[in-house]
């Protein structure tokens, strides 16, 4: 994303009442009608908003179940399509646990260390597909939305031949870092199984996204529901019945997503509801490559500057003193984050959604009302998070290991975990917001300056300097997500939704402009 695209107006207070009427836009291209059945861009929520006859509490009131209800439509079954995803990937390690502590620590730093590097570079590159399909579906463009994904896919399959060889030389890099031989050799394993993987990642997170910017979110539940029971069915087979190991169970992680890419992909071709925005493969996928790469790279740099955060963590543990114990009790604590994170990846996932396909319908008062109410109810429901965590820090670690060591080392850790669930209830969505407005390179900014110059500076101080271990690691990455969430908070009160709305229709019409111009030449 061009630079001019993420400025930040910080002249007019977040939902002010007194902010000048929206600019007069040009007429949606089409007709406001339904694609999917579910049509995010809802009038009745602007007219309810800017209806000044209702008194302001039968306006809230009016606007809140509107909002909840598209909100709900979109963001439950998202949730489970992201806690399923990440079910099968903490059911591998749960095998892994059950095969050695070694192996628990091996897979545990695989996923940490190696793949989630991929899953964040893949993920955050996809992420611009969010942006461009979920506002040219708001503003009609129905057509633009299967050249984006056609275009994604592409860019995100050549990103993932540099990633293989990030895969096959993972045993000398993790040496390199410092981590154990054991712990490499065996990790390295893992990993060889999921390179597979990558290029699943590499088709999977633009039809995700292609698909949730239509508000079609049910069917990849419904897959991704399947998709799990095969995954533990056959995780099972191959570690315990073929005595394949580690590898074995990776590359069954890797057969399932590729599963999952398969129907979600069949879907696309049959269904009525992408009959708008789907015609068939078009040579426009392989126009404007460098340009959609570059507005890629925006968007991968935000969120792996993100995932990164958490896989220093894991890293750094294994240089701790006893960095076994340090490394599983840190797992199996970053394990359960991870799934319940999935919770607000969800409602990242609707936040994106709704804000850029009501700025696309030209809806600033629509955008802004739903940022209200999807950090309300994904910070209550994360509230609710920690307390349960809370309540079971003592026998929580049971379901991955045996071990009593490890289990009072995670109980330790739970006052931590519960703090961070708290603020992932609300970050993630703010980074939501900052993907359906197009802000990825300011919120980059960020990141560096809030993970990297203060996070895990604060964590290694406190870990190694002041010997509090893999608590004072945690304790850093705290600092730094928690000044990363109230920097975006400010931002986001001070946004002028009106100035965005005038952004994104000038962001579609630059890229619909540039892609003729491209086929012409």
């Amino acid at each position: 994303m061009g630079s001019h695209d993420q400025d930040v107006v910080l002249d007019q207070p977040f939902l002010n009442p007194h902010q000048a009427p929206p600019p007069s836009l040009p007429p949606p291209s089409e007709p406001a009608t339904s694609v999917s059945g579910v049509h995010s861009t809802d009038s009745r929520l602007e007219k309810v908003l800017s209806d000044t006859r209702l008194p302001a509490s039968k306006r809230l009131w009016e606007a809140s179940w509107i909002e909840l209800e598209l909100l709900f439509r979109l963001a439950a079954p998202a949730v489970l399509v992201y806690m399923i995803n990440n079910a099968m990937s903490l059911s591998t390690r749960i095998y892994a646990g059950h095969l050695g502590n070694l192996e628990l620590a091996a897979a545990s730093l695989g996923n940490s260390g190696i793949q989630l590097f991929a899953y964040g570079l893949m993920l955050g590159m996809g992420s611009a597909v969010e942006t461009l399909c979920g506002q040219a579906y708001g503003a009609h463009r129905y057509d633009m939305l299967g050249v984006y994904l056609q275009r994604a896919t592409v860019v995100l399959i050549i990103t993932g031949l540099p990633l293989a060889v990030v895969y096959l030389l993972s045993k000398p890099l993790l040496l390199w870092l410092g981590e154990p031989a054991e712990v490499a050799s065996a990790a390295a394993l893992f990993v060889y199984g999921l390179i597979p993987q990558i290029f699943a990642y590499a088709v999977n997170f633009p039809i995700q996204k292609f698909l949730q910017s239509q508000s079609i979110v049910a069917p990849s539940a419904y897959v991704s529901v399947s998709t799990l029971g095969f995954h533990l069915l056959a995780c099972w087979v191959a570690a315990f019945k073929l005595g394949l190991g580690l590898i074995g169970i990776s590359l069954v992680l890797s057969l399932s997503w590729w599963i999952m890419v398969g129907a979600q992909f069949g879907y696309i071709v049959v269904s009525r509801k992408c009959k708008m925005t789907w015609n068939g493969f078009s040579l426009e996928a392989f126009s404007g490559l460098w340009e959609f790469f570059k507005l890629s790279a925006a968007s991968a740099v935000m969120l792996c500057l993100e995932t990164w955060y958490f896989q220093v963590l894991v890293l750094i543990a294994g240089l701790l003193e006893n960095p076994q114990l340090a490394l599983d009790s840190i797992a199996v604590c970053m394990s359960i984050m991870g799934l319940l994170f999935m919770v607000s990846v969800g409602f990242n996932a609707a936040a994106s959604v709704r804000v850029s396909n009501e700025l696309g319908a030209g809806n600033p008062k629509s955008a802004a009302f739903s940022v209200v109410v999807v950090n309300l109810v994904s910070f209550l429901i994360a509230v609710v998070e920690a307390i349960v965590v809370l309540s079971f820090r003592h026998v929580i670690s049971y379901a991955f290991t045996s071990g009593e060591t490890v289990a009072e080392a995670v109980s330790d850790l739970c006052p931590f975990l519960a703090v961070t669930l708290v603020l992932n209830g609300v970050q993630p969505v703010l980074s939501g917001v900052a993907v359906g407005c197009g802000w990825q390179a300011f919120v980059a900014y960020v990141n560096v300056g809030c993970y990297y110059v203060v996070g895990v500076p604060l964590g290694c101080l406190l870990g190694f300097k002041f010997n509090l271990g893999a608590k004072g690691l945690w304790s850093g990455m705290i600092g730094g997500t928690m000044m990363q969430t109230f920097i975006l908070l400010w931002v986001t009160f001070r946004t002028d939704w009106n100035k965005e709305v005038e952004k994104a229709r000038s962001r579609l019409d630059k890229w619909e402009d540039k892609t003729q111009a491209l086929l012409k030449n």
